[in-house]
């Protein structure tokens, strides 16, 4: 009998290795992330399981919400007025303003206003201020938002306008937040705010959801005004990673491009808790204060598209001057590196910011492993020294600028929930050129024949890290 079932555990085991590897295989992925997977469900298959279940499977057919609630969402009020005074995009960057429409519905909205904050502190003080002037609803949606000092300012102003009657709703992912105490949320429950974690990690049936985060940070008041970007609600964002200043990049947003803050938000909302938000009152009458463009486009792992992924290197590889990048992880994917690497070769001045140090040893020496051949096709590396770049931002050609929560790396874009404005405006552009030439200054450039005497060892190290890049 013990034979017996031995040998049936073993059937059956086997019988399941081999349907997830036949899961995968027609699944028709990109070979360079198929046969990985293969290879270690082969050699591993305890081990290769788990992990697959964790962080391998693709949810690219799978729908976060309903056709029918997304198709009620679109046609709101934001739309509808939207259709009859679109914004005009450039003559260069109208492909790219259709591509965002096709596979994101992203509107473009005319007229924005947008105030940047290159600190933590001014950041918060300047949500804070909003969060005080709210009358009708606060909408808050980060990745992070803790219960420490800064998480409590933002807690107690939310709970002041609760009590006020304002309608407070709050959306936090739950992996980002796992070390905060339930009681911080609960008391903002008790207080009539309406908050809740996005995709609730949950045993068994959503486990295999925790590689899939919402890192999105969004803030809308009254339909007036927004916040996007790439800071958290955390002490950290405004006193520094310890071993320096955090340099981050946030903007507050005026005018109609607040509409595409909202729409995204509201989505996620029903997404959460399966209620429908669209009224118009979430879209009050914007003033225009320019004559920018912008559209707000968001990603995901769900759906067949990658959208921030697609958007970035449609926009590098049709670059005709200069390209401008910070981030504070670079992992690109094979289609951005070759994008990349063509511009500089072909002439475009490429400037790649990353910090020195980031906040994990293991994703510095995967982002090395992607220098080399950046230094050798031009591209101009700077390191920051001055603390820990985690600014997000891609400006081309002194018109266009994108900005919002993604990192360049695989993590923001094959498997989190991220949001990004694309702004069509000269002015805007340039004036983020001369912030990304004042971070020059804390930054030493990268000299290449010192880059390529690196220790072997370290080389070694360096590259094993890089298989492990969409783990990151």
């Amino acid at each position: 009998m013990q034979q017996f079932l031995t040998t049936f555990f073993v059937v059956v085991y086997a019988l399941t290795i081999l349907g997830v590897i036949l899961v995968i295989i027609t699944g028709n992925r990109n070979p360079l992330k198929t046969i990985p997977w293969v290879i270690v469900l082969i050699l591993a298959p305890v081990v290769g399981l788990v992990f697959y279940f964790f962080f391998g499977q693709d949810l690219r057919k799978q729908k976060i919400i309903s056709r029918r609630t997304y198709k009620r969402l679109m046609m709101h009020p934001m739309h509808d007025t939207l259709r009859r005074e679109r914004g005009r995009v450039p003559a260069p960057y109208v492909p790219l303003s259709n591509l965002l429409i096709n596979i994101n519905h992203a509107e473009v909205l005319p007229g924005s206003r947008l105030t940047p904050y290159t600190d933590g502190r001014s950041k918060i003080e300047a949500l804070l201020r909003e969060i005080d002037a709210a009358k009708h609803h606060i909408h808050l949606q980060y990745y992070i938002f803790r219960d420490d000092r800064t998480g409590c300012r933002v807690q107690e102003a939310l709970i002041r306008k609760a009590r006020e009657g304002v309608r407070v709703r709050v959306l936090y992912d739950d992996v980002g937040n796992s070390g905060v105490k339930e009681e911080f949320y609960e008391r903002m429950r008790r207080e009539g705010i309406e908050i809740h974690a996005f995709l609730h990690v949950k045993f068994p049936m959503f486990t295999s959801k925790v590689n899939y985060r919402n890192h999105r940070k969004v803030a809308v008041i009254d339909g007036r005004v927004g916040f996007i970007g790439g800071m958290n609600i955390a002490d950290r964002y405004v006193d520094g990673p310890g071993w320096g200043v955090w340099r981050d990049t946030h903007f507050k947003v005026e005018g109609k491009g607040v509409y595409g803050l909202q729409s995204a938000f509201l989505i996620d909302w029903a997404a959460t808790n399966k209620t429908l938000l669209s009224d118009p009152s979430f879209y009050p009458p914007a003033e225009e204060y320019n004559a920018s463009a912008l559209q707000v486009a968001t990603s995901g792992p769900f759906g067949p598209w990658r959208t921030l992924l697609q958007a970035f290197t449609f926009a590098i590889a049709n670059a005709k001057r200069r390209i401008f990048i910070q981030t504070p992880y670079f992992l690109p994917s094979e289609g951005l590196n070759t994008a990349l690497q063509t511009a500089a070769l072909g002439g475009i001045d490429v400037r790649l910011m990353l910090p020195e140090r980031s906040d994990s040893k293991a994703v510095d020496r995967a982002v090395h492993s992607f220098i080399d051949d950046m230094v050798r096709a031009g591209v101009k590396v700077f390191f920051y020294t001055a603390g820990f770049l985690h600014a997000k931002l891609l400006v081309i050609d002194g018109t266009l600028t994108a900005v919002g929560s993604a990192n360049m790396d695989f993590r923001s874009f094959e498997h989190n929930f991220e949001i990004n404005a694309f702004v069509y405006d000269e002015d805007f552009a340039q004036r983020m050129e001369r912030i990304f030439e004042d971070d020059l200054k804390d930054c030493k450039p990268l000299v290449p024949q010192q880059w390529f005497r690196r220790p072997r060892r370290l080389r070694l190290a360096e590259s094993f890290m890089r298989m492990f890049s969409p783990l990151l």
